[in-house]
């Protein structure tokens, strides 16, 4: 017998329509609900269409029928709500299990008729887990964002009874759909895994989230992407998106999942929007005309209707269906993915994960105190603090002896989930004890980052451990600690990671890219000879598990590293940035850091490296005295200094100005605008100049590494406080009058850094062009549409981190779809800049998603009016734009020629290397 599973690689297979709209078409009345079995049940039955299973099983096999007339591969069992929450709404909590059984029977029993007609049309019988109608997410008292109307056990135990009734009677799979929060789809999948072990009989998952507005968000706020790496552990047969909107409004939607997913995708829409009434009026013929796209560009394997949708909308898309080519799902390459409303992927572009300690009770005093005292708003502005200052993960640790760990994290964790400003991010849930961990892996939408488990209790529990934290679908921080206690030496590093990463890939089936070992940062310059090879041995054992341990990945509390200097933060924040500098180099990814205090290794003295040198590389025995000596001098925290000493505001006004930029210090810009606009002429040179210049040095610096990501944002907003001293000084740009061409401008969707644009939107404006700002966060669809409706001369994307990279590129294809259907006119140049943006990756990756016109990479601001003025020039665009596509030709070549040493490192850890050195085992 064919299999759900082999028959979706063959075709795009359909799912029938709607089973409430046919059910409201039969007109029931109160006696169809009630039978004869429940005439006594107190309240209103009408309505609970998946009791008509029970009373009116004729009623329901008909429309299967119907749909299986129509054309139907797959059916779904009247099964939506069949589980104790929703029946309680009727009293009927204890019949749920037969309730969802008799769904199951009848739509086995009509498939089964169907497939025995026609044998060589295999019909399968999918049973559908609705949502149920309450939040595990948010909040049911807007007063009270901690608190939740139900929680993930409730959950999994309602889901329990439907799933086990599901695969027990026999379904070929299992949709699990309508999902508006990710929660609640955890807690189903959870359930699912827990059914089939129960009843000792697999059948295959399948997912489908709905969305809530235009931008793509479920209900509970998460975007697609960050849905997809939220619930990628189901192992999902389709991932896909049913009921939100009709087919037009989803397509966007559906092409991201299809570029994203790893699964097959379904989609099946409502019969387009719902009238003032609630009616979906949308026809049969409507409806598959706009199925029809997805069909035609190959997005999707299966297909379907909800709301609204009849046999005959069914009839019309199976039609359709037949010989439409079957979605491909994408290859995703092994990386470690991460999720909070949005999704963090770590690529060979990160340049560095800055998970933020702050709300961590052992190592922040205030933390502590904060939490003691349940003054939780003040500590949620410590994890705010964070992530505005660049942190990419929040930790949250609550282990300290006078506090009930796991309640204090329910509560925090909760609370900080109903922010969406931190709730964005992913979390690192950090605590010793395991039930604590549990307790956070119930509360998280997202996919979490557990920090962590160890050896140190034997294989056994560790390996139960792993098995538990995969199956809520998160990745692990692995302590180097064994039963022997803590590895401190190289050796016993690599010997405790090697043994572990075997025992999680090769037992427990962990996913090697979801596991970060963390070799223990240990404290130096204690004056002990025994600790003086701890900074070293971390390096060597970072570089070791990168090139042994494929896929894995390093993180560490580099704060760790300098508890022997407490007391001199500057000394501190200088050995942290060296010491990232160097186990960066050998392979760490990620770290526990204070991103509001991180210095930059360019902004260390070249002889405080040597000496900070000295002691982390073990290269003098005095290294320790030496660089005490040499610290004397340094108070404080420079962080919170205006720039280490007063000694810059000597220099010249332009030396001032770049330097507060570089160095994020604002303190003096007002007074050093003014005196630069007795210096310049025009004061948009202080832009183009000065300002410029700094923009462009922490540009290099980002690139090389020397500079981290908070600290980039940092500089940023002072750059935005001293464009807004100049502002005032510049020449009047004719407001509405200005005639100039239009170039429509945008950060784009899930970037919301809109200093680099704001300079360029400034400078362009300055020279006569007429500027469509469309902001920050702006989805792919809205630039099209502007596009269309505004006809730029150019239009000039903006992103300052990794993944607006590939955001633009996604853009670039939307824009060039729109020309081929006619929508957008032909030859509209395409303007790239930002921090992470390059004249590499833009001619490999964006410029062949838009042959419909010129793709230019953007190096500063200062280039954009004179590229914007070559291109719109008659005498000169036509040379301008072959130059510029002749050295983005040249480009492709010399990189597959010749690839950059990062780059040739990623695919040799990527070929599977060695796993380990002789004298270790290798993996089964």
């Amino acid at each position: 017998m064919v299999r759900i599973e082999e028959a979706i690689r063959r075709r795009v297979l359909v799912l029938d329509g709607a089973m409430g709209t046919m059910i409201m078409r039969k007109g029931l009345t109160e006696t169809d609900f009630r039978g004869e079995r429940f005439a006594g049940v107190a309240g209103v039955l009408k309505g609970n269409n998946d009791l008509l299973s029970l009373t009116r099983p004729d009623v329901i096999a008909d429309i299967h029928r119907a749909y299986l007339e129509a054309g139907a591969d797959i059916i779904t069992a009247n099964t939506f709500s069949s589980q104790p929450i929703s029946q309680a709404d009727y009293g009927l909590s204890e019949m749920a299990g037969e309730i969802c059984g008799a769904g199951c029977d009848i739509a086995r029993s009509v498939a089964d008729e169907y497939t025995l007609k026609t044998p060589e049309k295999p019909r399968f019988v999918v049973g559908t887990v609705g949502p149920t109608n309450r939040t595990a997410s948010m909040s049911p008292d807007i007063n009270k964002p901690w608190l939740r109307g139900i929680g993930f056990d409730e959950l999994v135990a309602a889901y329990g009874v439907q799933m086990r009734a599901m695969v027990a009677h026999g379904v070929d799979g299992i949709l699990i759909e309508t999902i508006f929060d990710t929660l609640n789809a955890k807690a189903a999948i959870y359930a699912a895994r827990e059914a089939m072990a129960a009843e000792g009989r697999a059948v295959p998952l399948m997912l489908s989230m709905t969305v809530s507005d235009m931008g793509g968000h479920t209900l509970s706020g998460q975007e697609i992407e960050a849905f997809l790496v939220s619930v990628e552990h189901a192992g999902a047969l389709t991932v896909g998106i049913n009921c939100s909107f009709g087919t037009k409004q989803l397509l966007p939607f559906v092409r991201v999942v299809a570029e994203k997913a790893a699964s097959f995708v379904s989609l099946h829409p409502n019969a387009g929007l719902p009238n003032a009434l609630g009616e979906y009026e949308q026809t049969a013929k409507e409806f598959a005309a706009e199925m029809g796209a997805c069909l035609r560009e190959g997005l999707v394997n299966v297909v379907g209707g909800c709301c609204g949708t009849t046999p005959e909308h069914i009839r019309l898309l199976s039609e359709l269906a037949k010989g439409a080519r079957p979605h491909v799902p994408a290859q995703r390459e092994r990386r470690l993915r991460l999720s909070g409303l949005q999704a963090l992927e770590l690529t060979p572009q990160t340049h560095f994960v800055s998970i933020g300690e702050r709300c961590n009770v052992a190592g922040s005093r205030k933390f502590l105190r904060l939490i003691k005292e349940k003054q939780y708003e003040e500590a949620l502005d410590i994890a705010r603090a964070q992530v505005e200052a660049g942190a990419m993960v929040v930790d949250i640790n609550m282990d300290d002896g006078l506090l009930d760990a796991a309640a204090e994290m329910n509560h925090f964790v909760n609370l900080l989930q109903s922010d969406p400003d931190i709730a964005r991010v992913p979390l690192m849930i950090d605590a010793s004890d395991f039930s604590t961990l549990r307790t956070a892996l119930k509360l998280v939408q997202g996919k979490v980052l557990v920090n962590s488990i160890s050896l140190k209790e034997g294989e056994q529990p560790f390996v139960e451990h792993a098995r538990e934290i995969r199956r809520y679908g998160a990745a692990v921080v692995v302590m180097a600690f064994d039963e022997q206690g803590q590895a401190t030496s190289y050796e016993r590093k690599i010997e405790i990671c090697a043994r572990a990463y075997r025992l999680l890939v090769g037992h427990v089936g962990f996913p090697p890219e979801d596991i970060v070992f963390d070799p223990a940062v240990l404290t130096v310059g204690t004056g002990l000879s025994e600790h003086a090879d701890y900074a070293l041995d971390f390096i060597r054992a970072t570089e070791w598990i990168r090139h042994h341990l494929p896929y894995a990945h390093v993180s560490g509390g580099v704060s760790n590293l300098s508890f022997a200097f407490r007391g001199n933060n500057a000394l501190r924040e200088a050995m942290h940035s060296v010491f990232l500098q160097h186990t960066r180099a050998a392979g760490q990814e990620m770290g526990i850091v204070n991103p509001s205090t991180a210095m930059s290794y360019s902004d260390v003295p070249r002889e405080l490296v040597e000496a900070i040198d000295d002691l982390l590389l073990h290269r003098r025995e005095d290294a320790t005295e030496r660089l005490l000596d040499m610290a004397q001098g340094m108070q404080g925290n420079t962080a919170s200094k205006k720039g280490g000493g007063d000694e810059w505001r000597q220099g010249s006004v332009d030396e001032r100005l770049k330097y507060a930029l570089i160095h994020g210090v604002g303190s003096y810009l007002e007074e050093d605008v003014k005196a630069a606009t007795e210096l310049y002429a025009n004061a948009l040179d202080i832009i183009q100049g000065p300002l410029l210049s700094a923009m462009n040095e922490v540009g290099e610096l980002f690139a090389t590494g020397k500079m981290f990501l908070p600290q980039v944002i940092k500089t940023a907003r002072t750059m935005k406080l001293a464009v807004g001293f100049v502002q005032p000084y510049l020449p009047k740009s004719g407001g509405d009058e200005q005639e100039g061409p239009a170039i429509l401008i945008a950060t784009v969707k899930g970037d919301v850094h809109d200093i680099g644009k704001n300079i360029v939107a400034t400078i362009l404006a300055c020279n006569n062009y007429r500027i469509i700002d469309l902001g920050t966060m702006v989805a792919a669809e809205t630039i099209v549409a502007a596009a269309i409706e505004q006809n730029p001369a150019i239009i000039a994307l903006s992103g300052l981190i990794t993944p607006s990279l590939e955001e633009m590129a996604n853009v670039a294809r939307q824009l060039q779809r729109s020309v081929e259907a006619g929508h957008l006119r032909a030859g509209i140049p395409l303007m790239i800049g930002g921090a992470t943006t390059s004249a590499l990756h833009t001619a490999l990756h964006i410029a062949p998603c838009y042959p419909a016109g010129p793709v230019l990479w953007m190096k500063d601001a200062s280039q954009n009016p004179i590229a914007a003025a070559r291109l719109l020039d008659a005498s000169t665009s036509d040379a301008f734009i072959a130059e510029n596509a002749h050295q983005q030709q040249q480009l492709r070549e010399q990189y597959g020629q010749q690839q950059t040493p990062l780059l040739a490192l990623q695919q040799a850890r990527e070929k599977k290397p060695k796993l380990f050195e002789d004298e270790h085992a290798a993996l089964p």
